[in-house]
């Protein structure tokens, strides 16, 4: 876990760069509409809009939510999956929005097309962030903070 503001930003933009680069990369390719340059375009606005969300909204409600949670709060993987799966949960649930308003716009058909976006969203960006974004996210910053430590 971060333990300064370098740190954090460090962490949340690694995590949020490689959450957005998977799931533009799964939702282009379920629209076949994977290209790069497609996935490019999308890239840096979707970013923008989790980092966001992740710094201000989410990640906030969160932490707030796990460490009110009866759970051992010594225990660091409990704590991990406890703060990813709120922290997927409720990215999906903006981000899925902000997808469908980007490719689609506001349209009538949107209180049906948000459950299928939504469901899609979260049955990818659950195993991405357990099973692949957030380890290597920690294994990065647990080598920054390796480094950091040297240095000092």
């Amino acid at each position: 876990m971060p333990t300064n503001a370098k740190e954090g930003v460090l962490f949340t933009s690694l995590m949020c760069s490689l959450m957005v680069l998977g799931m533009s990369a799964y939702n282009l390719v379920l629209h076949h509409a994977f290209t790069v340059t497609h996935l490019v375009q999308g890239f840096f606005p979707g970013l923008v809009v989790a980092f966001v969300l992740d710094t201000l909204v989410v990640g906030v409600l969160a932490k707030k939510i796990v460490f009110r949670l009866p759970i051992n709060q010594e225990n660091k993987l409990l704590l991990i999956l406890a703060i990813s799966s709120l922290m997927v949960l409720g990215m999906v649930t903006c981000m899925s929005l902000f997808g469908i308003l980007m490719e689609e716009g506001f349209q009538a058909n949107i209180a049906t097309l948000y459950p299928k976006t939504w469901q899609m969203n979260l049955l990818a960006a659950l195993p991405l962030q357990l099973l692949i974004v957030g380890p290597i996210s920690r294994l990065v910053l647990k080598n920054f903070q390796k480094r950091t430590a040297v240095a000092e």
